[in-house]
Formats: C-alpha cells, sequence, structure tokens
C-alpha cells in the first residue's frame, strides 16, 4: 500500500516495496495506491480505503497487509483492528531483512538495538487482548496495562545493556583504526544504494568471495580487504558496506553507526551507483541524504556507475570517465561492469592517482593528462 501525498519520490508502482517484501521472504499478492493531502491521524489512510483494502485481502487471501510509508503506533493499531489483519508498515520490513541478514556479532547486536527500539513504542497492540480486563484492588490499570509497564521496564534493560555491547565494539574498531594509522594506511570505503552492486565491485577488486547477490541488502556487515595498485605500488584498506535505501529508519542509521563509521572514517569514498536503474538520480540523492546524516559527507567520493553491461547499445557511455554534479560539485565518475570486469583498469588507474596525490591536496576532481574537460 502506498500513499501519494506529492512527494517527489513516491514509488507509484510500488517495485522497492515489492521487491522488499519478497526480499524478506513474502510473496505479494497486490498493490494498491492511492492520494492524500495529509495523512489521516487515525488509520493513516481514510476509512472507505481501508475498507476497500480489507476487501481486496479477504478475496486474494492475503495475510498481512504492508505500508510503503511508516505508521504511527496509534495508526497501525487502528488499522490492524479496522482491517482484522496484521498490518506493517516500511520500517518493520527493513527491520526484518536485517534481522534475516546479520551474520556478524556486531551485526546482530545492531540490527537487535533497532528492533528494541521500533518494538519499544509498539508495546500497546502486543497487549491489546487484556484491555478490557478489569483491575483487583488497588490496581489502577488491568493485567494489561501491567503488563506493558514490565515489558517496557524490560525491553528498556535490553536495549541499555544492548548500548553497552555495541560501545564496546565501537572501541574495539577505534583501536584497529588506530592501528591502520599508524601504519600510514589509506581506507577507502564502498557506498551506495542497496543493490548497486558494491558486493560484486568489491570481488572483483580484492578476488574476494564477499557475499553478492541480485537482492536487497545482500550485504549486511562490513568487510575490509587490502587492496593492491600496482601503479601506486602500494596497497590500501577497502571496506564493502551496508547498501543504503530511501526512506532509513533513522533507529538503524543510530544502530549502524558503528558500521557505517567505516565510511565516516575513510579516506575516499567510492560511491557505486546502478547505472541501469531509471532512478539512478534519486538514489545517489538519497545515499547523499544518509551520509551528511552521518557525518560523512565532505569526505571525497568517486562515482562508480556500475552495470553497464545492463545498458542498452544507445545508452553506453562516449568514455570510461567524466565527471557528474553531486551538490555543486564536479565529481568523478567512472563507467564499469564488476561482472564482465569493463573499466576496472580504468577505475584501477584513478585510484592509484588519487593514493598517490600530496594529502594537502583537494581530491575532489581526478585530473588527466588526457582529459580536456573543464573539472573543477
Amino acid at each position: 500500500m502506498g500513499v501519494d501525498f506529492g512527494a517527489p519520490n513516491f514509488d507509484g508502482a510500488l517495485e522497492e516495496l515489492g521487491l522488499l517484501a519478497q526480499t524478506a521472504g513474502m510473496s505479494p499478492v497486490a498493490r494498491v495506491t492511492c492520494k492524500r493531502k495529509a495523512p489521516d491521524p487515525a488509520l493513516f489512510i481514510g476509512s472507505g480505503k481501508a475498507d476497500e483494502i480489507k476487501l481486496l485481502a479477504q478475496q486474494l487471501g492475503a495475510k498481512e497487509v504492508l505500508f510503503d510509508q511508516s505508521l504511527s503506533p496509534g495508526q497501525q493499531r487502528n488499522l490492524e483492528r479496522h482491517m482484522e489483519m496484521p498490518v506493517n508498515d516500511r520500517t518493520f520490513l527493513i527491520l526484518e531483512i536485517f534481522a534475516q541478514r546479520a551474520r556478524s556479532h556486531e551485526g546482530k547486536l545492531q540490527v537487535e538495538l533497532a528492533r528494541l527500539q521500533y518494538l519499544s513504542t509498539r508495546l500497546v497492540r502486543r497487549w491489546s487482548h487484556l484491555e478490557r480486563q478489569s483491575g483487583g484492588i488497588g490496581m489502577r490499570g488491568g493485567p494489561g496495562e501491567a503488563q506493558i509497564e514490565l515489558d517496557r521496564r524490560m525491553i528498556g534493560e535490553t536495549i541499555k545493556r544492548t548500548k553497552e555491547r555495541l560501545s564496546k565494539v565501537k572501541r574495539q574498531r577505534q583501536t584497529q583504526r588506530r592501528q591502520r594509522e599508524r601504519r600510514d594506511a589509506f581506507n577507502i570505503s564502498l557506498i551506495g544504494y542497496t543493490n548497486a552492486g558494491k558486493s560484486t565491485l568489491f570481488n572483483a577488486l580484492v578476488k574476494a568471495r564477499a557475499y553478492a547477490a541480485d537482492q536487497l541488502f545482500a550485504t549486511l556487515d562490513t568487510t575490509t580487504r587490502q587492496l593492491y595498485l600496482g601503479d601506486a605500488k602500494r596497497t590500501v584498506s577497502l571496506s564493502d558496506t551496508v547498501g543504503f535505501i530511501r526512506d532509513l529508519p533513522h533507529g538503524l542509521v543510530d544502530a549502524f553507526q558503528a558500521t557505517l563509521q567505516e565510511a565516516i572514517d575513510a579516506d575516499l569514498l567510492l560511491h557505486v551507483v546502478d547505472a541501469a536503474n531509471p532512478n539512478f538520480v534519486e538514489q545517489i540523492e538519497q545515499v547523499q541524504r544518509v551520509l551528511k546524516e552521518i557525518g560523512a559527507d565532505t569526505i571525497p567520493q568517486v562515482l562508480v556507475f556500475n552495470k553497464i553491461d545492463a545498458l542498452e547499445s544507445d545508452h553506453q557511455p562516449h568514455r570510461a570517465e567524466d565527471t557528474f554534479d553531486i551538490d555543486g560539485v564536479q565529481t568523478p565518475r567512472i563507467f564499469v561492469s564488476a561482472k564482465d570486469g569493463s573499466g576496472l583498469a580504468t577505475l584501477r588507474k584513478a585510484l592509484s592517482n588519487i593514493v598517490c596525490e600530496p594529502p594537502e591536496e583537494d581530491f575532489h576532481v581526478v585530473h588527466h593528462p588526457d582529459d580536456s574537460g573543464d573539472a573543477s
């Protein structure tokens, strides 16, 4: 279910929500959209549209309704009562996928924290079956209220313990980073919208075996390997990070701060873009928005337009590299196919040029002797 409030990034086809549902192991059976000036305070959508969805779900045998936008706890509870079936939102769906995919100790801790923070605001829904039970002597509310308070206290304590464990992981990462700095390491992080092909590019560059698949959030845990650049005659650290996505839940941004720290502390960001995706401009904007949120928006970038093998012949790039405007900055852009290896030699050469530049120079733009373009 998607509601168009006039926002420029509204997904009328709900393609991304469908992919998220499939990644979480669900099977979408129908897509419904509507237009509204503002969300309904009680149901997010009007009662008439809620009735329509309920009837459609009954006809198709659907077991759950998913919303492409985030619902408040009250809206979610009211919709479930109205439709008489589970109702969840985009945030819940992303959290479910992260919970399924996390493999490392750190990743599992981060997902646990985000899910607990999300759940803590929705406890009333879990205990609605106790709301009508009256309390005994000296009790202000029924057992439902008492159970909610107990759960809230338990979740609060678990959140506190999880945050402490994550702080320990952060300290360990900081120690590792200091060790790299003492070795004069140059750190590069792969970033980009989910399913842009970061892990495939990572594997192609360092000949690693990181998990890569044509699906959303195939990689959740940061993987770091050494990359030797022959032209620079030195080795750099290359990290593959979690993919970004539109409307990434704030809880996940906070919870994944330790993982995204690799991007924050990088000397260079390789911003991987799915060149074959018609919405690549919006996806670049979404990544930039998250980078600002985590304080990594001032780190130099190189855009890597991946998947050129999937482009039609009349859309193939005329040059192996050029520049692309990001927030008024002409940013180096290199066209590659991590799948068949096209453009990887050009990318390695560009990285070597950057690594060899004096540290005081600004390398937002890579200058090449054969590049007559006006780059600034």
